[in-house]
């Protein structure tokens, strides 16, 4: 393998000649040989993006020649484009703050823009990693930035998948919304209602998270490009700093501002942590949901088997015929994942310190990982479970008629008291509430479909009062 030498304030390192990283993107991975992975696809042309907007800042303000601006413009297109992405050599956990990430990126920047000069890897005598690729910034500013763009462009694509579960438990409520079943609490037969509230309940959460995913959004729209180091802005020209946001949003398409407090919106990372919380949030909802759908598809012969989820693969290695509820536990394993992230992110944003929270390499890995399950396993739980989802009708009947909760629905006709004891009758007997009112003449088989009518009996309201009935 062809080498050259390359040299940092460290000391010499032998480069493939080939690579476009530099001697402190290798000597990073060295260091911090962690996941085995590398940065973020997404993180990495947003950092190029950012690196664009800086060079035609810095050109329109004087500072830099438009030759190097265009050959930095340039490379940055390319790494947009995604090209060079295995160039981008350093493990996405790190110490340093993102400094690893941000010099891969200036020194990958650099030998390509040398390239188009005319020039060769290595020779920085065209295009600097530092004074022209990082030329206004700091890791302190744009690590942060680049972390909140890719937020801004992988958490829509979660959102999407979330809508689309809201509009298949909103369809699957219409479906069964006819299926009169008995609801629980506790585990323990409660009172009637229809299987289409069931799952109108799961659209309706699933709707609240959808509405603070896109609210959370907000929270990483206050860049502090221009804060430099710590928030005094040293060596950024000012009509770089006056401008450097405004070329970012035309770049990206985004509609970020420069914070009002570059100090806090260098030391603090409290947005990433709020979105985090929102992330965790949903997973548990997710979790939830996925819980009820493996207990009311129990079975399929000795549990409740009110619902059939899809048939996806064989269940077990020892068992024949055995069907298990895959895709809701794949659900809920991602929602502990995220639950673990958002710790792992609870203690990065508590950890930073004085001007620089030192723990964002770490933080962005769990986000962007949390994001991008939670898309995920949404999307299989769509595709390969609620779509299919069917109700055993007749299960729910059976189940309904054999519990005692429909005596609930008597109280007010029948009294309490009453409606008490045929409880208890039923439960020692084996014998349903219906039979035991028939027989005791309480109410006649007339009243008793009129009261257990699946629309009244699920919605009160409607039921007309006991004289309606001739009922004392």
């Amino acid at each position: 393998m062809e080498i050259r030498i390359e040299a940092d304030s460290i000391g010499s390192m032998a480069i493939p000649a080939d690579a476009y990283y530099g001697v402190q993107s290798l000597r990073a991975k060295k260091n911090f040989n962690i996941t085995g992975k590398s940065m973020h696809p997404a993180f990495v042309r947003n950092l190029a993006k950012i690196k664009k907007a800086a060079a035609m800042t810095n050109q329109s303000a004087g500072m830099l020649e438009d030759k190097i601006a265009g050959a930095i413009i340039r490379a940055c297109d390319e790494i947009i484009s995604g090209k060079l992405q295995e160039q981008f050599i350093v493990d996405p956990i790190q110490g340093g703050a993102g400094t690893s990430f941000n010099m891969n990126a200036n020194e990958v920047i650099a030998n390509r823009a040398a390239e188009v000069l005319g020039g060769v890897k290595g020779d920085y005598s065209l295009v600097h990693p530092n004074d022209h690729v990082n030329m206004a910034q700091s890791t302190n500013d744009v690590i942060p930035s680049a972390g909140k763009l890719t937020v801004l462009e992988l958490l829509p694509l979660t959102v999407y998948e979330l809508k689309r579960l809201h509009t298949a438990l909103l369809k699957k409520s219409k479906e069964f919304d006819h299926i009169l079943k008995i609801g629980r609490t506790q585990l323990q037969d409660a009172v009637p209602m229809r299987l289409g509230q069931t799952f109108h309940a799961y659209a309706s959460v699933i709707a609240r998270d959808i509405e603070r995913l896109e609210k959370s959004q907000e929270e990483v729209l206050v860049l502090n490009m221009g804060a430099t180091a710590i928030g005094t802005g040293i060596n950024a020209n000012p009509f770089y700093f006056m401008n450097i946001v405004p070329n970012i949003n035309k770049i990206c398409n985004t509609s970020c501002k420069q914070a009002s407090d570059l100090f806090d919106a260098t030391q603090n990372v409290d947005g990433f942590l709020c979105i985090s919380g929102v992330l965790k949030n949903c997973g548990v909802n997710l979790s939830k949901i996925c819980n009820d759908l493996r207990l009311l598809s129990g079975g399929p012969k000795a549990g409740i088997a009110e619902i059939s989820l899809p048939a996806k693969q064989n269940g077990s290695s020892i068992m024949p015929g055995k069907i298990n509820p895959v895709i809701p536990e794949v659900v809920s394993q991602v929602a502990f994942h995220i639950i673990g992230n958002d710790m792992a992110i609870t203690m990065a944003a508590e950890a930073g310190q004085l001007e620089l929270n030192a723990f964002e390499p770490v933080l962005f890995y769990s986000l962007f990982e949390s994001i991008e399950t939670l898309k995920g396993a949404v999307k299989t739980l769509v595709n390969n479970c609620i779509l299919d989802i069917s109700a055993n009708e007749e299960r729910c009947r059976e189940l309904l008629e054999a519990s005692v909760g429909i005596s609930t629905a008597l109280c007010p006709f029948i009294g309490y008291q009453k409606a008490a004891e045929l409880a208890k009758k039923s439960l020692k007997t084996g014998r349903t509430i219906r039979e035991l009112v028939l027989e005791e003449t309480l109410l006649s088989e007339e009243q008793l479909d009129i009261i257990l009518n699946p629309a009244a009996v699920t919605k009160p309201q409607l039921l007309q009062n006991n004289q309606l009935f001739g009922i004392n």
